[in-house]
């Protein structure tokens, strides 16, 4: 899949949380600007690899995501601001895994949490 035949994600432009999708081998295909400006200091990784700015650990996990289907969560700091990262494999029309979504936002330091029962 090229960058060209993703349609255009209105809605992932106007979220309050940093977006960015690949393909199976790691090609950036898409990042709404707050990713972008996320990850500025790479430059314009649409059409790149992601897998070089990540660690052997890191590196690791992407390809069992691609290859056994499952999601990472997990959260951050960085620059002062707690972040939640949400990564999940995204399927093709015949349902094969086709490449992962990675969603990045913001959270307070403390957060609420409520057991729903």
């Amino acid at each position: 899949m090229e960058i060209k035949d993703i349609p255009e994600v209105s809605w992932a432009e106007r979220l309050n949380c940093a977006v960015t999708v690949c393909d199976k081998e790691g090609t950036v295909l898409y990042m709404n600007e707050r990713a972008r400006q996320t990850f500025a200091s790479y430059g314009d990784m649409r059409g790149r690899s992601l897998l070089p700015c990540h660690s052997d650990r890191s590196r690791s996990i992407i390809a069992s995501m691609l290859a056994e289907g499952h999601s990472n969560a997990y959260t951050i700091e960085k620059g002062g601001l707690r972040k939640m990262i949400y990564q999940s494999p995204w399927r093709d029309e015949s349902g094969e895994i086709a490449g992962l979504v990675e969603i990045s936002m913001v959270i307070p330091v403390d957060m609420p949490h409520y057991k729903r029962d």
